[in-house]
């Protein structure tokens, strides 16, 4: 009888993402993944929020025009030229890296930090899409920092666990399914922009929409306008410029997405952080504000009363709604698979399939509280001040020690179970960002720059005193021959694996097929979008029309593009 017990794999083994070693060469993904994941999470439900923030902190349209655009430059380069080599050159997830460089014990104290963090921010994420889905039960909005309804509880835990079940699965599919959702995600926040900016001018100004020209008008009045509702100072340019930068802080300065990067091919994929922020917090931003604005006149409300789910939909209909849980999730995903490696590290002995479930549960518990969603921009703020300096920590040893003449991995030589300098650059570094702040020498926003010089520097100082000047030779041949073992052990299993083999022609052309619908159906959304914009004094049902029909093109295209990325994943 033939065994087929060499295809019967565990699912354990299936989930294994080399948490605790580097990622062999067989498992390395090309730049699809990348681009599919940093658009995906970036392009997403919390956009609606801090694209109408802006509106909110009475940004001028000069401001958020240009300040977004060097803001996202700068997190684009931080991602291309710091994470993304770390990443590929190491192979290691931040925690196990980590964990070799300061010891067990500071790993298990930043881990637990970490993870909680990213819960948090998991949470926040997924009660983003929660306040979509809402809608479709009649529960209001959820503006307080607890909830005030159980039926939005039930909603959240529901939404909790979709999200969840996706993050198990893996990096890999995380990415296809931010592969399947960004391209149709960024044509809702286009179109959404579209479809609202001539209500600016229709319910504003009492007359028709005459085309682009009239933008910079109706942003200077009823977007951007350079006030505030309580009259409280304005945003500047730089401090539009910084956010843009540090918001994402936790991920590219502080190495987050070391988790995600490690899989890469090459080193210059991390410049396709540029499809998660030119797309996401550019262009969806500046939808966002536009929509926001166009919510606040078509409801006569204040932007405090409305959530992502209320924007969405007064601007898509049912297509807003969906969009907001489809943003939510895309961006959840990524967010607990991190916060599920953080926890994986203090338990080895776990699987990370199993450690993910448990903190996807505490992630969907926390989406029942708003109080991060309430308070969004800040969190994010505080959160990469918090982890930026093991950030530097793992720069510092990256980087320059040799450069130096320091011994990287010094502390793990001398085996230790806690690297005392990196504990105590930490708590410095973290200090020297709060008195900065609550002294008012600077804003929130640019504490960034000189958190992380501070932190260098003392950890340097503080290695070199402790031990890193010595060589270590013995210690770091042993440590290069148990790489290359593992390697070598990566290597022969992957000649085991069984060959792909090459597509049908039949499969080659339904493929295309499929893949031609989508975009055919995302041409559409476009197409009727134009309608709206050119209405005219037909604007208002030519508006109702397009938030009628947009569902049912976006049905199409999820079901054309799933099955398409599943035949591409095939070959």
């Amino acid at each position: 009888m033939h065994s087929s017990k060499p295809a019967q794999k565990s699912v354990s083994s299936q989930l294994n993402e080399f948490e605790q070693e580097r990622v062999p060469q067989h498992k390395l993904l090309g730049w699809r993944h990348f681009a599919g994941t940093y658009a995906g999470e970036h392009v997403a439900g919390t956009e609606f929020i801090i694209g109408a923030a802006f509106v909110a902190w009475g940004a001028s349209t000069y401001d958020v025009m240009v300040g977004l655009l060097i803001g996202n430059l700068m997190a684009v380069l931080t991602w291309a030229l710091i994470t993304a080599p770390i990443s590929v050159q190491s192979r290691l997830t931040l925690y196990e890296y980590l964990r070799r460089v300061a010891g067990p014990g500071f790993n298990k104290i930043y881990n637990l930090v970490s993870a909680v963090l990213f819960c948090a921010l998991g949470g926040a994420m997924i009660t983003v899409s929660a306040s979509a889905v809402r809608i479709l039960f009649d529960v209001p909005a959820q503006t307080l920092w607890y909830p005030t309804s159980l039926a939005f509880v039930g909603v959240a835990l529901l939404v909790g666990i979709i999200v969840v079940a996706v993050a198990v699965l893996g990096f890999k599919k995380c990415a296809q399914f931010a592969t399947v959702c960004s391209p149709w995600l960024l044509v809702m926040f286009v179109a959404g922009g579209m479809v609202s900016l001539p209500s600016l001018s229709v319910l504003g100004e009492g007359q028709g929409f005459s085309g682009f020209a009239q933008f910079w008008t109706l942003a200077d009045k009823y977007i951007w306008t350079g006030t505030t509702p309580d009259g409280s100072a304005s945003l500047t340019f730089w401090q539009i410029a910084a956010f843009a930068w540090v918001c994402n802080l936790a991920m590219h300065g502080s190495l987050g997405d070391m988790a995600i990067l490690r899989f890469a091919k090459r080193q210059s994929y991390g410049y396709f952080s540029a499809f998660g922020m030119f797309f996401g917090h550019y262009i969806a931003w500046i939808c966002a504000g536009i929509m926001g604005a166009g919510a606040m006149l078509a409801l006569n409300t204040s932007m405090a009363a409305l959530d992502a789910g209320g924007i969405a939909y007064a601007a898509l209909g049912l297509s807003g709604i969906l969009a907001v849980i489809i943003a939510g999730w895309t961006t959840s995903n990524p967010t607990i698979y991190r916060a599920g490696l953080a926890i994986q590290s203090l338990v080895p002995n776990k699987s990370r399939a199993y450690v993910t479930t448990l903190v996807g549960i505490a992630t969907a518990i926390i989406a029942c509280f708003p109080f991060v969603f309430t308070g969004l921009l800040n969190f994010v703020g505080y959160m990469g001040l918090l982890l930026a300096p093991v950030g530097a920590i793992i720069v510092s040893e990256h980087w320059l020690f040799a450069r130096l003449g320091l011994t990287p991995l010094w502390s793990k030589y001398q085996g230790n179970s806690l690297n005392k300098a990196a504990l105590i650059s930490w708590i410095a570094g973290v200090a020297f960002a709060i008195v900065i702040e609550q002294s008012g020498l600077l804003h929130l926003f640019f504490l960034f720059i000189p958190t992380y010089l501070f932190s260098m520097l003392v950890y340097i100082v503080l290695a070199a005193k402790m031990g890193a000047k010595q060589a270590y030779a013995e210690q770091a041949v042993a440590y290069q021959i148990e790489l290359a073992a593992q390697e070598a052990a990566h290597q022969k299993s992957a000649q085991t694996k069984q060959t792909t083999h090459a597509p049908s022609q039949g499969s080659l052309i339904g493929q295309q097929m499929l893949g031609l619908l989508a975009l055919l159906s995302l041409a559409s959304i476009m197409y009727f979008a134009l309608q709206v914009w050119f209405a005219g004094e037909g604007y208002i049902m030519a508006l109702a029309a397009f938030k009628t029909f947009c569902i049912y093109p976006s049905l199409l295209y999820f079901v054309s593009a799933t099955a398409w990325i599943s035949l591409k994943d095939k070959r």
